[in-house]
This record gives C-alpha cells, structure tokens and sequence, in this order.
C-alpha cells in the first residue's frame, strides 16, 4: 500500500497537478508592492491568472532585476518586466531578451513613451523633485533647482538617494547624456563635497526631510507626495523652471515581455491590461499618484505633469548609451557611502 501511495504522488508530482493550479504569469517588478499588487489582484479577478511576482530591494530596484533576466536568459523564468523606469529596459532590450509585441492599446500613447519595434511600453509617469521641510527652510530661500544640492549653504543638509540604482540612477545617466560628461562629473563631485546625505533610496529621502533630519532632498513625486498629503510640513517644487532651466525630469513606468518566458499567452494578457486606461487611473488615484501618459486616460491628477510645468527634454536612448560610464563613475564616488 505504501509503494502504491508513493507511486500516485510521484505521478501527481510529474504531472505538474500539485505543481499548478491554473494559469499563471511571473513578473519582476521595480514598482513597490503597496502599488503594484492591487493591480495584480485586479487582474487576477478580471482574467483568472494568477500573478507570481518578484520584488527586488529599495537599495538594488531595477539594477537588480534587470540583473536576474539577464543572468536567466537561457532558461528565463520571468514572463514581464514591470519596470518602474526606463534605462535598464533599454539596456535589457540593447542585450536582445525583450520579445516584440504591438497590442492595439498602445496606440493610445505618444510615441516618445513606447518603442517603435514594440519591445517595450511606457505609462504612468513619475517626476523627479526637490521635497523641502517648510519648517526648517523659509518660503523666500527654497531652492529651485537640482543644482542647489551642491550650494554651500546648504552643506550637510541636503539628501539623495545613493545614485546607482533605480531613478536616481536613471537621472544620473540622463544628466550625463545632457551636460556631458566633464559637467555632469563635476556636479556630482560637488555633491560630495558638499555633504549631501546618501541614503537607500528615494522614500527615505522624502522621510528624512518630512522628519525634519534635512533641509530637503531630490526624490520622486510618488514618495513626496505620501508625505505631503500624510500633513508632514513639506513641500514639493518641480526644479529648473524657466526659461534657461533644465526642465524637471519625468520618467515613466515600462512594461515588456520576456524573450522565450514560460507563459507568453498571459504574458501579453498583463502587458494589455497594465497599458489599459483604467490601471492608469488607479494608479493616478492611489497613493503614489502617479501621472497618466495614455491620451484616453480619463483620472484626477494630484501633481503636476509636462503639460503644466517645463519637462526636460531628454533622450532616453542617448541616456542609455551614457550608462556604463554614468554607472562606472558614480560607483567610484558613491559605492563605500
């Protein structure tokens, strides 16, 4: 009896039944938990399959993740990359594992913000901005531009999150494709000198300066705004407005499919869903407040977006050939900090 109950759960085993329940898509996600699985339960309701995600650190973010597709390429295990910026999609895409798929709903946005051979899709933007403490920095000496984090007065009292990993990552090499190297070098060398505060990431920045432990910091407009709307006494100012400013960086979320996943059927299912407008509204909706790029979107936006403030224009592909020696760099200055 024992060797015939052995037998049964061996077959069961091979046969996948206790193995899958029904259908499934696995995704890497940059985007925090708190946003991003209430889209998943969304679409498991709506379709039936079941989504297996992988977070990675605050500390590592898209890095990492990008990291993994690449070291699995021969047998990938992941189906959608959710990225919640652009230049690592980019690189992954420079390195051939992104599969080519135009659904009809990408039509729906501008196509500065998706792929020509339709390797990947952006949507739901964030900005990147100044947060400051309103207690600690009066209304007349706020700073107004990226450039005031190397201001000696400000010395000390300043905070970024450490800039390889995630957006500021991507700020960074985007800087680089904008100024040059030798500028963009010598900003962040001054950012050193002048003490500014390297921290884990972009949220504890924007907890820092709501604590009052800085006078303010650059981070993104999803983790400002918790805390503005929290009551914390910040503020948030879109940096280099005017007419000779940079402009304020905004980048957007992609989504892209795996070359040779296990699941591409509902691969393309979540990518169609993650494009609709209405995901694009909860998330506009949500607590990270993030900004709709679709041209259907239809949602109450609580930040500002390129269409109410100047936007740097930046070219994300020039970006993503400045990243090896924006990365490279940045490593040498910021690693040990």
């Amino acid at each position: 009896m024992q060797r015939i109950i052995g037998v049964a759960i061996v077959s069961l085993l091979l046969s996948g039944c206790w193995a899958r329940s029904g259908p499934e898509v696995v995704v890497y996600t940059a985007l925090d938990s708190e946003f991003s699985e209430p889209i998943f339960a969304d679409f498991t309701r709506a379709t039936g399959i079941a989504v297996r995600p992988k977070f990675d650190t605050e500390a590592t973010k898209t890095v990492g993740l990008a990291q993994a597709i690449l070291a699995e390429r021969e047998r990938p295990r992941c189906d959608v990359f959710w990225n919640n910026e652009i230049l690592n999609t980019l690189r992954l895409q420079k390195q051939g594992v992104l599969a080519i798929y135009q659904p009809a709903v990408a039509e729906n946005y501008p196509p500065m913000y998706r792929s020509p051979q339709g390797a990947w899709h952006g949507f739901a933007g964030r900005a990147r901005v100044l947060i400051v403490n309103k207690d600690l920095v009066p209304e007349s000496e706020r700073p107004a531009s990226i450039q005031d984090l190397a201001d000696r007065k400000w010395l000390g009292k300043a905070g970024m999150a450490k800039p390889l990993f995630g957006t500021t990552a991507t700020h960074a090499a985007c800087l680089f494709a904008q100024w040059g190297d030798e500028k963009a070098k010598q900003f962040f060398q001054d950012l050193k000198e002048n003490k500014v505060r390297i921290l884990s990431g972009n949220k504890q920045v924007a907890l820092s300066v709501a604590s009052g432990q800085l006078s303010f910091g650059i981070t993104d407009t999803d983790d400002a705004v918790i805390e503005q709307e929290k009551g914390m006494p910040v503020e948030i100012v879109y940096p280099d407005q005017g007419d000779n400013g940079l402009g304020t960086l905004f980048i957007p979320n992609t989504v892209a499919i795996i070359t040779g996943g296990p699941n591409p059927d509902a691969a393309k299912r979540l990518v169609e869903y993650l494009l609709s407008p209405q995901v694009e509204a909860k998330l506009a909706a949500g607590a990270s407040a993030q900004i709709p790029l679709g041209e259907k979107t239809e949602a109450d936006i609580r930040v500002e977006t390129p269409k109410t403030v100047k936007p740097m224009q930046v070219d994300f592909e020039a970006a993503a050939e400045k990243w090896d020696v924006a990365a490279e760099f940045l490593r040498n200055e910021f690693a040990a900090r």
